[in-house]
């Protein structure tokens, strides 16, 4: 589990010179409150990756370290839902850290849309809470850049890899 990404337009996906296009993962969380420093080791050697933050691993340390209590995070935010105080916060952190993570993306490719996958992509609270907050830290006047709920579930990214190792066999 982990945070990656990938781009593409008329109808191709972009590989990049390197092959890493859309590795935003290992990028550091852009503009890390003092409590967010160093950040939490990754196991590339650095610290504070947004995967550390934002994949579902990163997000049920951040709620342990903060509560004492451990907890997946689809509990987490139903906990929050529920109004536990402390699994509020966490999800306001989550969402506060990958709008963000997600305004770097938009600074640097200004895409028409971001469409999540992966377990936490299951949050319907996202799509509704994520606009306004990417917005608040993007450099643009308005966001136009539309994110979306991916339409094959959350192994999309692995379906969507598996189709492109296929056609670059063919």
């Amino acid at each position: 589990p982990g945070v990656g990404g990938g781009g593409g337009g008329d109808g191709r996906v972009g590989g990049g010179r390197n092959g890493i296009a859309g590795e935003w993962g290992h990028a550091p969380l852009p503009w890390p409150r003092d409590d967010e420093r160093p950040g939490p080791a990754c196991y590339c050697g650095r610290h504070g990756c947004l995967e550390t933050f934002l994949s579902g691993p990163g997000f049920a340390r951040d709620f342990l370290r903060t509560s004492g209590r451990a907890a997946a995070a689809g509990d987490i935010v139903a906990a929050a839902a529920a109004g536990d105080p402390v699994a509020k916060k966490c999800f306001e952190d989550y969402l506060d850290r990958l709008a963000r993570g997600l305004a770097m993306v938009v600074d640097v490719l200004d895409p028409d849309v971001i469409v999540l996958g992966g377990g936490l992509s299951n949050i319907d609270a996202l799509y509704a809470a994520l606009p306004a907050r990417v917005e608040a830290y993007a450099f643009t006047d308005r966001l136009d850049t539309a994110i979306v709920k991916n339409r094959h579930g959350d192994s999309s990214g692995v379906r969507g890899a598996a189709w492109l190792w296929s056609a670059v066999m063919e």
